[in-house]
């Protein structure tokens, strides 16, 4: 049927390009370059010393050694005399993908000309003779001239990335332990009476030096990363209802609600009854559906992290903007893109930032943070805890009610026709093993929204976990108790896009002795259109189980 577009669609990497390259002296005479662009600049020093500053920051810089400055950064270039300081100037652009035709595929942002922080890479002599040779070829007379600069171009993004994830690696690891267990103090005891005095005790530093430490680590004051958790944790609790003005001060840490009013206005510009009242717009999700649900009710994501590249994509309904971060990335990455975006809540699954090493105290200096159980709860339950969150409960019910009536409808449609007297099991082939669906992905149209008979021992398990029940792993040998009269099968290929497992399944003899397989009721169902579990996909999986199984005369 034409009128059912797939959802799930290609995510997008930026394309590089240079901008401009310049060779920069610093001498007694010309003794600094000023530097401001609209992009990344990278600073390769090619020979003597010299010092970048921007803002309050110092950089001693030493020959051979590059720095990546930040875009829209104010900096000056100076030479340590009396010696005379020779270096390029690189400004890298990224261009972000059209997006091609229906598929709507979303763009990546760059890691490297997003980033907000200066990184320092000491002793890279071979990337200086990179970019020489960038210089010197910099008006290509052939296109093999050209391309070879493109892949000079690519060798250096790819070393930068390769040292800018290493770095967050180190960070994460064995970089400032003392000031990490600071901070992850800090986001633990929030609501306590905390000193910085006892701050910096715990890091083992000075007052004055533990504040700079915190700051280049965090981008924060001690005081405003303890007022954004504080705040941050107040907007929590006032989005979930949960308790009086004066109950949320106490329980962030805050003596009343007249305080707590005072650094709530300082902070965000409003007061905390506006806030629940206007709503967000700039919202990161923590799980591909939830971006799902939040498309559906009229806010696009700012930024999503995920594993995947699950979005939705209908005919009225495409990501523009969408910005999308690996959730395996570094935690200082995830940040760092979090506060470039400006994002003014996070909604998270809870099984999801367990299973990535995250938690809501890691992420609550950023925004706020809203979780919702994943496997605990159904689709519709999600959609109107996010809606709440958001303050789009009544349009959030509107749909409900829309796509219950679809459901009616349906049943109706199927009431005589003879899938109505079948037993349905859906089989999932996966590398690992066969799984019998339940009330969830596929199942829930084809089992709740359509009413259609599982397998004995599926309703049993469905009747007694209700949404929490997924699937059942069985062996070969399980397969006739759980076979019904007409069998979907959803196959899964393996990282290499094979299905070989499946194949050798579908030769076996317990699967060809199965009724359903002898008298040919056996449909195989698209991975990629069955198995989504948000509003969106669920609408339209209505309408692929009513053109499969009869319902459309």
């Amino acid at each position: 049927m034409d009128y059912i577009v797939p959802e799930w669609v290609e995510s997008r990497f930026p394309l590089y390009a240079v901008s401009s390259i310049h060779s920069l002296y610093c001498t007694s005479s010309m003794p600094l370059h000023p530097i401001h662009e609209d992009s990344a600049v990278l600073i390769a020093i090619a020979g003597g010393r010299g010092i970048l500053s921007a803002y309050d920051q110092i950089y001693e810089l030493e020959e051979g050694s590059i720095m990546l400055v930040p875009a829209h950064i104010d900096a000056v270039l100076r030479a340590k005399l009396p010696h005379p300081l020779h270096a390029y100037k690189l400004v890298i652009h990224a261009y972000e993908q059209e997006r091609g035709g229906a598929a709507g595929a979303l763009v990546r942002s760059s890691e490297i000309v997003s980033s907000s922080i200066f990184r320092y890479y000491p002793t890279k002599t071979e990337m200086i003779t990179h970019i020489e040779e960038l210089y010197t070829h910099r008006l290509p007379v052939s296109e093999l001239r050209h391309v070879q600069n493109q892949l000079l171009l690519h060798q250096l993004l790819l070393e930068l990335l390769e040292q800018q994830n290493a770095g967050f690696e180190a960070a994460e690891t064995d970089s400032q332990p003392s000031i990490d267990r600071s901070i992850a103090y800090l986001e633990m005891h929030y609501s306590e009476r905390i000193t910085r005095e006892k701050l910096a005790a715990m890091a083992g530093v000075s007052h004055s030096h533990f504040s700079i430490l915190f700051k280049q680590q965090t981008g924060f004051s001690p005081s405003e990363y303890l007022s954004r958790l504080r705040v941050h944790r107040a907007k929590e609790l006032l989005l979930s209802e949960s308790g009086t003005l004066r109950e949320i001060a106490q329980k962030v840490g805050y003596k009343d609600e007249f305080y707590l009013s005072r650094r709530f206005k300082q902070q965000t510009g409003i007061s905390p009854s506006a806030y629940t009242q206007d709503g967000v717009q700039r919202v990161a999700a923590l799980l591909s559906p939830y971006a799902s649900h939040l498309l559906m009710l009229g806010v696009e994501p700012t930024v999503t992290l995920t594993d995947t590249s699950e979005y939705v994509n209908t005919a009225d309904l495409q990501p523009q903007l969408m910005k999308l971060i690996d959730i395996h990335s570094p935690l200082e990455q995830v940040k760092t893109m979090l506060l470039h975006n400006h994002v003014e809540l996070i909604i998270a699954a809870t099984e999801h930032l367990q299973q990535y090493g995250l938690s809501s105290e890691q992420l609550r200096a950023i925004a706020p943070v809203v979780e919702i159980a994943w496997m605990k709860l159904g689709w519709k339950e999600h959609l109107r805890l996010i809606a709440r969150a958001i303050q789009r409960s009544e349009r959030a019910e509107q749909w409900l009610h829309e796509f219950e009536q679809e459901e009616r409808v349906a049943r109706l449609q199927l009431e005589h026709t003879p899938v109505a007297e079948e037993i349905i099991t859906i089989l999932v082939v996966k590398p690992e093993g066969l799984f019998v669906y339940g009330g969830r992905n596929v199942g829930y149209v084809i089992y709740q929204s359509l009413g259609l008979q599982p397998p004995a021992l599926i309703a049993e398990e469905m009747s007694r976990q209700g949404d929490q029940f997924h699937s059942v792993m069985i062996e070969e040998t399980d397969l006739g108790r759980y076979a019904g009269s007409r069998i979907l099968v959803v196959v899964y290929p393996d990282e290499k896009g094979e299905k070989v497992h499946a194949d050798d399944f579908f030769r076996s003899t317990s699967w060809m002795a199965l009724p359903a397989v002898q008298q040919h009721k056996v449909d195989f169902l698209d991975v990629d259109e069955w198995v989504p579990y948000n509003p969106v996909s669920i609408r339209l999986q209505l309408q692929r189980a009513l053109v499969l199984l009869g319902g459309y005369q």
